[in-house]
């Protein structure tokens, strides 16, 4: 075996030791090959997020009656999780860091119900 072989070889072993692709969930390293999301990827996220704005500003000019507030809650939600999961990178981070930020938007929108309810909005 020449020297440039084992180099190659060791090299090699480094890698594979560095980018375990069969790490257990949660313990990937940090270059994970699936934590990464093309530019284009993020302009169709960028265009969601904008056609999801324009429907909340189109629902605000619109009369919705008792669905408006739920209806702007769901889209709130959807734009919550979508910025949460690929701007915030919580897709590719530990379980309980998701865990934390969708329980946080669980308790927000039971507060802001709560909110609503105690001021009679829903009474009419």
């Amino acid at each position: 075996m020449t020297d440039i072989d084992s180099t190659t070889a060791s090299e090699e072993h480094e890698h594979h030791l560095l980018h375990d692709h069969h790490a257990a969930p949660g313990h990937d390293g940090e270059h994970g090959e699936h934590d990464h999301v093309s530019d284009n990827k993020y302009i169709v996220i960028a265009v969601i997020l904008a056609v999801i704005t324009g429907a909340e500003v189109a629902a605000s000019y619109i009369d919705l009656g008792p669905a408006f507030i739920p209806l702007l809650l769901f889209m709130m939600a959807v734009k919550f999780f979508i910025v949460a999961s690929f701007f915030m990178h919580l897709r590719f981070d530990n379980r309980i860091f998701t865990w934390c930020f969708y329980s946080g938007l669980a308790l927000a929108v039971a507060v802001y119900v709560v909110a609503l309810l105690t001021f009679g909005f829903f009474a009419s």
